[in-house]
């Protein structure tokens, strides 16, 4: 006799999952979600009982004080706007700076007695406001009961009370919302909810040079200085801050970034998330770069006259907006930084290194004849860089180090995880002290790399055969305050060259690892000069270089020109003139580099070569960057208030062909929103 079991046949294994996972919540880990989003709000109770309900219910409140009308007197011409210089704001918002007070007129149903009645002014803010976190603030009218927020009664009128609120001056950035609240034996009773008079306080960073004030925080027009360190040029920019819609365009920002609400009251932190956001290379943040010279999808950088349209579009779609460059960053990020408050002011940097390996030098690769290897040529040097200064204490570093700091927007190379950069001390910078957070160590090599010129022998080593130590970070300029000249900040940035001052800070900036070319190559005695060149586009040009021999023997020289058309960040596209004779005029005709031509149309040369009788190395190198035919704008009426003006663009083509799909931008700040038209 035997045992017979009957195995079911296994069930086949549930469908996996598609899509993207669903987005895990903190349920388990924390009592509630973390506040992280300004537009999020909570709902106050109107009735706030202190007591259970009868058989009746509760008893009604409507025998004690009562309030009839709250005035925010946000008007531009009352105080509150005037004594917090925000009346540029065109904003539905009472906008107050931290640490500074203002003023709330409230009608009560009957005169106030201050014996008898008790109320208090309640700010809100977030999903969950605490007392403890700083997300509600309850402020009140007397000495013997204040809170972070102070308050006091300033007038008295009949039923109408004139209360003055100092915030804290390190209170969370960002929009309120006020509620008045009348306390009764039963309870609390409270106005309603109404967003017109939500009140949004933003940092008040403390800048004590009155014409620099006004120029990093209340100007909206500015300069970019772009083109190259012996032509340089400029670029009018609508930064906008005041602009309607920029504010919640800022805040957005930063509810995009999940920034935690207790966070924003830092400086500090809000930069550091701003670095990362307005770029959109990990966070789906504001600015799509692209530098590849095709822009079907989106609007070339070089066509952005402001920051109105980029932000607005940003906040009405919550898409990344095509396209940006490094001056399009700096420039958003000047509008995000002026808008809260924060001083600020867009840097730009002539021959900027940007090195792939994380030391101090540019590597540039030659074979052993003094020809340059562009394939083996990794590092690169922009023409010129942008990025911003704000203006904030560093109570995170030791004293000496607030003041300017660097914040850079656009996406190079990761820190922390994320394409950012900054805050980074410009004082740290300049000393070397490049330990201190944020990012000192990239920005320092930014404006002190050495370029390195290495000879690749026929078995793969290399062999510096010279050095040039004061080629990068060759100028760096801002916008003077309050003028339209340019202003020369290099001397904040590093001492001057070859001074004992430099060299102890880059001894110093070795002891925090920063590596750099220890190697001398001895000096050659014949020197290689490209004049400076002014050439606008489609011209034909004579390059003259010139060789100096400064010893007392013959020296011949092999020599190397290379042309080539490249991006102003360095990056080359093609090589249209190589020529390798003993010729010190080259004959540069505009049909070699015209069909090759991206936008800044920037050519690169460089000369190389050896000489004979010593073997040694000699180089010289020159961007010219092309002008392109100026845009002239006449303006026709009287220019007065209310009545329409013609603003006439005239462009004469100098080219033997026609243009085709010329797209032209313009807006008239304060006046005009921006227009485009476009051009078969």
């Amino acid at each position: 006799m035997s045992d017979e079991a009957t195995i079911a046949a296994p069930s086949p294994a549930p469908p996996a999952p598609t899509g993207p996972p669903p987005k895990v919540t903190n349920r388990g880990r924390a009592a509630a979600p973390a506040a992280s989003a300004n537009s999020e709000t909570s709902d106050i109770p109107e009735y706030e009982y202190f007591i259970q309900p009868g058989p009746r219910g509760y008893p009604p409140l409507t025998e004690y004080l009562d309030i009839s009308e709250v005035d925010m007197m946000k008007r531009p011409d009352e105080s509150n706007k005037i004594a917090h210089h925000t009346a540029l704001y065109h904003s539905d918002y009472l906008i107050v700076r931290r640490g500074q007070e203002f003023q709330v007129k409230i009608t009560f149903s009957r005169p106030y007695k201050p014996a008898e009645d008790k109320f208090a002014l309640e700010f809100v803010i977030g999903s969950s406001p605490q007392f403890s976190k700083g997300t509600y603030v309850p402020v009140f009218p007397t000495k013997q009961r204040q809170t972070t927020w102070e308050g006091r009664i300033t007038n008295t009128s009949d039923n109408v009370v004139t209360m003055a609120i100092t915030p804290a001056a390190n209170c969370i950035v960002g929009k309120y919302q006020m509620y008045v609240a009348v306390v009764t034996p039963y309870g609390i009773r409270r106005t309603r909810k109404e967003s017109t008079r939500d009140i949004l306080a933003f940092d008040a960073v403390f800048l004590d040079d009155e014409t620099e004030r006004q120029e990093c925080v209340m100007t909206e027009m500015g300069i970019i200085y772009h083109g190259s360190y012996d032509d340089i040029a400029e670029r009018d920019w609508n930064y906008g801050q005041f602009n309607y819609g920029i504010l919640d365009s800022c805040l957005y920002i930063m509810d995009r970034a999940e920034m935690p609400i207790t966070n924003r009251g830092d400086p500090i932190k809000i930069v550091r998330v701003a670095s990362a956001m307005l770029n959109s290379r990990d966070d789906e943040g504001v600015l799509v770069g692209n530098w590849s010279g095709d822009y079907t999808y989106g609007v070339a950088p070089t066509s952005w006259t402001g920051s109105t349209d980029i932000l607005l579009t940003y906040n009405s779609s919550k898409m990344p907006v095509c396209y940006a460059q490094c001056w399009v960053y700096a420039a958003v990020f000047n509008t995000f930084l002026r808008c809260l408050g924060i001083p600020s002011r867009v840097v730009t940097n002539y021959y900027s290194a940007h090195d792939n390996d994380g030391n101090l030098k540019t590597d540039i690769i030659m074979d052993e004849n003094g020809k340059i290897d562009r394939n083996r040529t990794r590092d690169s040097i922009w023409n010129y860089h942008c990025w911003n200064e704000c203006y904030m204490s560093r109570p995170d570093l030791p004293p000496g180090f607030g003041g300017w700091q660097v914040v850079d927007a656009t996406p190079q190379e990761t820190s922390d995880g994320m394409y950012r950069c900054g805050p980074a001390s410009v004082q740290a910078i300049k000393h070397g002290q490049i330990c201190f957070p944020f990012d000192a160590a990239f920005v320092f090599a930014e404006i002190n790399s050495d370029v390195v010129f290495h000879s690749r022998r026929k078995d793969g080593t290399l062999e510096p055969v010279r050095v040039n130590r004061t080629h990068v970070g060759r100028l760096v300029l801002t916008k003077s305050p309050g003028d339209v000249t340019r202003r020369d900040i290099t001397d904040q940035y590093k001492f001057a060259e070859g001074s004992t001052e430099e060299r102890t800070v880059l001894e110093k900036a070795e002891e925090y690892g920063c590596k750099r070319e220890k190697s001398s190559p001895p000096a050659a005695d014949v020197d290689v000069v490209l004049p400076n060149l002014e050439i606008s586009v489609g011209d034909n040009f004579e390059l003259n270089v010139e060789f100096e021999n400064k010893s007392d023997e013959r020296r011949t020289v092999d020599a190397y020109i290379s042309g080539s058309v490249v991006y102003y960040t360095g990056v080359a596209i093609e090589i249209f003139l190589y020529l390798t004779d003993k010729k010190e005029v080259a004959i540069v005709e505009s049909k070699k580099y015209m069909k090759r031509l991206v936008e800044q149309a920037n050519l690169h040369f460089i000369v190389t070569g050896k000489i004979r009788e010593t073997g040694l190395i000699i180089t010289a190198m020159k961007v010219v960057t092309l002008r392109n035919p100026k845009l002239i704008i006449e303006v026709s009426g009287r220019g007065k208030v209310s009545e329409e003006m013609i603003a006439t663009v005239e462009f004469t083509n100098p080219f033997s062909f026609n243009l085709e799909n010329v797209y032209i931008r313009m807006e008239g700040p304060g006046m005009m929103e921006p227009k485009s038209r476009y051009y078969r």
